[in-house]
């Protein structure tokens, strides 16, 4: 098999650019579409991966939680997915959006919270007050 003459492949590539340029130009409006598509879903899974690191860098407190079946099933689809690196990773994401979500419901344990505490030690000073003033008695 000879090699081709050097003139013979100069004219191949523009021919071959030509036929690129063709298939370019007869895309559709649904092949445009499913570009865009593609390149919006990228750019998405880029957005939440971001998002998501962002909420797990001051991660610093260790638990050991059991969850159902079920629900373990899903964070290893998170992570399955590629948007978690661990099934602590996407726990710890969904349980972070899950206080952010309730987040007037927080408030209000919080609140009643700090006046069960206020109250709490309201009653341990009535108690030492009242221990110290009386007298114990003898037998």
């Amino acid at each position: 098999m000879a090699d081709k003459d050097p003139k013979e492949k100069k004219q191949e590539a523009p021919a071959q650019a030509d036929k690129v340029e063709e298939k370019k130009k007869k895309t559709t409006p649904l092949d445009d579409f499913g570009d865009h598509m593609e390149r919006f879903a990228v750019k998405t899974a880029e957005s939440i991966r971001k998002v998501i690191d962002k909420a797990l860098t001051s991660r610093n407190t260790v638990l050991t939680i059991r969850v159902n079946d079920d629900a373990n099933k899903m964070l290893n689809v998170l992570v399955e997915a590629g948007l978690f690196r661990s099934r602590s990773e996407s726990a710890a994401f969904l349980i972070q959006e899950g206080i952010k979500n309730q987040k007037d419901l927080f408030s209000k344990v919080q609140n009643k919270f700090e006046k069960i505490e206020k109250l709490r030690a309201e009653l341990q000073t009535l108690v030492t007050d009242e221990i110290q003033i009386k007298p114990t008695k003898e037998k």
